[in-house]
């Protein structure tokens, strides 16, 4: 792939949203060519699983139906743009990714971890993150900054919220070479100065 591809993650009002179109900015100010995009979401096929997923009405869905709709919308995803745009070289900046099922279905619901990344392995064509940044916050606090009606998701139990956090943590841990933490109780301009600090070298090394 002659692209970049970066993810961003993090709990309930972690702030990786605000973080990314300040990073989208900063690289559309530098003339490369960048690609933002959600998930679930991000083509027509995966925003209507993604309504399913988030609707307050399905509360009654399986563990193991939750994960594969979150995969099934990712594999769309990659097929239709992320796996397009890398080999055109463009820089995609993805809202949640595969760790993102490791941290909710497999930290918080209790899915088999192994399981979630080989079916990720497929459903993603192989395709990795060169960098993640987890935006780290306590569940509560994050939870707190929600102003909106809450969906499926965010309904759940703090103890549910406060196993995917430790999830996030071990990924981590896990991978600091691809996984960098950030602190998101910093003010918006200090985390996006940790941030642009990896986003620079990061574009050094191409």
């Amino acid at each position: 792939m002659k692209g970049i591809f970066i993810t961003f993650e993090g709990s309930e009002g972690s702030g990786k949203s605000t973080q990314i179109r300040l990073v989208r900015a900063y690289l559309k100010k530098k003339k490369k060519p960048v690609l933002f995009i959600r998930e679930p979401g991000g083509v027509r096929i995966s925003e209507k699983i993604r309504s399913i997923l988030l609707d307050v009405a399905n509360m009654k869905m399986g563990d193991e139906c939750e994960t594969l709709l979150y995969m099934a919308a990712r594999a769309q995803l990659v097929r239709e743009v992320v796996a397009p745009a890398l080999k055109k070289g463009k820089i995609v900046l993805c809202d949640r990714f595969l760790d993102s099922t490791v941290a909710y279905q497999g930290y918080g619901n209790g899915v088999d971890i192994a399981t979630i990344k080989r079916i990720g392995r497929f459903a993603t064509c192989g395709i990795r993150p060169d960098i993640t940044f987890f935006f780290d916050i306590d569940a509560p606090k994050g939870l707190s900054r929600i102003n909106r009606p809450k969906d499926r998701i965010e309904r759940r139990a703090m103890s549910y919220h406060n196993r995917v956090r430790q999830g996030y943590l071990a990924i981590a841990r896990r991978e600091p070479g691809r996984v960098k933490w950030i602190d998101a109780t910093q003010s918006k301009d200090e985390i996006y100065a940790a941030v642009q600090q990896h986003i620079d070298r990061l574009l050094q090394g191409r």
